[in-house]
């Protein structure tokens, strides 16, 4: 029988039982072990790569991470219905579990060449950051928590998870969630590279398409029926110029604009593609009251110059993403951990606000947080993305501690 997360009992709170400076060092001989396998964990890393993995599209590479779950000796490894690739590695108690989590799809559309190029510690290629490296980092911390040389108390589900870039909007994780009877007691996303920063505070995104609805017509013998590019243009200003708090910092913008057919040609219909991010839900609800109204005022305007007797325009709005948002507080004991484990790496910790996988367990109040995999990185998200991994194997036992620390030390 599979395992999911219904055949264990529910808990409020991950273990730290121990601070992590002092669990940092009961951990020294797995550390030790990492540092062993950074070069192997690098050509994971390449291999992952170099498998396409867009939005979607990512059953070779997930099908290529249940084969590595496996051959770690992981239990009851399987694709979920969306494409979630999960797998347990058992406690000594059956205490809800710790999830650790990484995606598996890149922003890169089918058809992008995903060759790595290396050039001693320094790889280049798309996604070889995001999430490449994550999804690697996780394979590596299966390993390490073996069940024998290292084990926790309470079991440990391992997911990579799909549709967690762009337009995916969070799928795999919102799945993975609505399937659960009883929820885990600590989630840790593993989402790019990195060894300082901490996310504790989950950045809400709304994602609408609205779409302005004419007749058209010929440009000269038509011209007097409302145009619907008019109506898109006219909102997009409106909509940049619209007041936004600073505090939670918001963002609104008009991503993507299109319509028409010809030069010559009042279009039929115009669309807009709007991005509205900020870390409070009421925010988003308010700001998005507040769109819904600008989009009125520009068709309004529009159908004002309409010739008498023409068709009025009429606009649609379609929730093309919705991630909520929310915070876990840093007095949290996930968040003190994840801090402690940096200062004992030598690096100081970051609390910031970002979009991950995480944004799902935080949101239904189960204690997450978001860590990069170790490394540098950057070009992130752009043909020329770059990883080095100079003390890229810290980060990979800052991650364990962090793990430990949550699921707690067995003996």
């Amino acid at each position: 029988m599979r395992a999911t997360f219904r055949d264990l009992p529910a808990s409020a709170e991950p273990s730290a039982s121990l601070d992590g400076a002092l669990l940092f060092d009961l951990l020294a001989p797995a550390r030790a072990r990492l540092a062993q396998g950074d070069e192997r964990l690098l050509r994971t890393q390449i291999a992952i790569s170099e498998i396409p993995a867009p939005t979607g599209g990512e059953k070779a590479r997930g099908a290529s991470v249940a084969a590595r779950f496996r051959a770690l000796g992981l239990d009851n490894v399987y694709t979920d219905d969306v494409g979630n690739i999960v797998a347990q590695r058992s406690g000594t108690t059956d205490d809800a579990p710790v999830l650790v989590c990484a995606h598996l799809d890149t922003v890169f559309p089918e058809g992008t060449a995903v060759g790595v190029a290396r050039d001693g510690r320094q790889l280049a290629g798309p996604g070889i950051v995001d999430n490449s490296r994550g999804l690697a980092a996780m394979l590596a911390l299966a390993e390490a928590v073996d069940g024998t040389t290292l084990r926790t108390r309470r079991p440990i589900i391992f997911a990579a998870t799909v549709g967690e870039e762009g337009a995916g909007d969070l799928r795999g994780a919102k799945h993975l969630f609505a399937q659960l009877d009883g929820m885990p007691a600590a989630c840790i996303a593993l989402d790019g590279a990195g060894d300082d920063r901490i996310v504790h505070r989950a950045l809400g995104a709304r994602r609408l398409r609205v779409t302005f609805q004419g007749v058209g017509g010929h440009s000269w013998a038509a011209f007097g029926v409302p145009n619907p590019v008019h109506a898109a243009g006219a909102a997009a200003a409106k909509l940049a110029a619209l007041p936004l708090p600073r505090t939670p910092r918001t963002t609104l913008s008009v991503c993507r604009i299109g319509g028409g057919i010809s030069v010559n040609a009042i279009p039929e219909d115009a669309w807009i593609e709007i991005d509205l991010r900020s870390s409070s839900s009421e925010v988003l609800e308010r700001t998005s009251a507040e769109i819904e109204l600008v989009l009125r005022a520009a068709v309004r305007e529009e159908n004002l110059r309409r010739a008498p007797g023409t068709t009025p325009l009429g606009f649609l709005v379609e929730t093309i993403g919705d991630r909520p948002c929310g915070e876990l507080p840093k007095e949290h004991p996930l968040v003190r951990a994840a801090a402690e484990a940096t200062y004992a790496i030598g690096r100081t910790p970051e609390l910031v606000t970002a979009s991950t996988d995480a944004n799902i367990p935080i949101s239904l109040g189960v204690p997450a947080i978001a860590i990069g995999a170790g490394g540098r990185g950057g070009g992130v998200h752009t043909p020329a993305e770059w990883y080095d991994n100079t003390d890229g194997a810290l980060g990979v036992a800052r991650a364990l501690t962090v793990l430990v620390a949550a699921a707690g030390l067995a003996g």
